[in-house]
């Protein structure tokens, strides 16, 4: 797969980057430390006032307001990027289960039914190392539902009476 060079995004995505990275600066931190302060020492000199208490109320609102939304956006691409970075890591492996691509995508059901695989392979796995096994080969996922399907397909044929 050859992967081109991308430009480097929307406005809005190179400003909501910036702005968490920015965000999360112990400086930004020491900032708002600072404007908290000023606010306060500044309390008696408006009489502690409702105007008073509306600034600081009004810009932390904004603030908080806006910052819900760049932050989310940054979040949302970061775990997307994961997400294919993964996705490729299970591609590139011979062997593994590619029907694990883009799993996030799946419905509630099947998503469900393959943790469940998954949580069988891990009792398995620790089943067999607190019996002194090992817990490194390759098992197959989801074997102990394939085997209840085949066994119920068979128990189905028999029961069917021959034509």
């Amino acid at each position: 797969m050859h992967v081109r060079a991308y430009r480097r995004g929307s406005r809005f995505t190179r400003f909501a980057k910036v702005t968490a990275h920015a965000a999360g600066q112990p400086v930004t931190f020491c900032i708002a430390v600072a404007i908290i302060l000023v606010w306060a020492a500044t309390g008696p000199l408006f009489g502690f006032s409702d105007t008073w208490q509306l600034i600081i109320n009004t810009g932390t609102t904004i603030v908080t307001f806006l910052m819900v939304f760049l932050i989310q956006n940054t979040q949302n691409r970061d775990s997307q990027a994961i997400q294919v970075k993964l996705d490729e890591l299970i591609r590139s492996i011979e062997g593994a289960h590619l029907g694990l691509l883009d799993l996030e995508e799946l419905d509630d059901d099947d998503f469900d039914r393959i943790c469940r695989d998954y949580r069988e392979l891990a009792r398995e796995a620790r089943k067999d190392l607190a019996a002194g096994k090992s817990d490194t080969d390759v098992r197959e996922v989801g074997s102990t539902r394939r085997q209840e399907l085949n066994e119920k397909r068979r128990r189905s044929r028999a029961a069917t009476p021959p034509r």
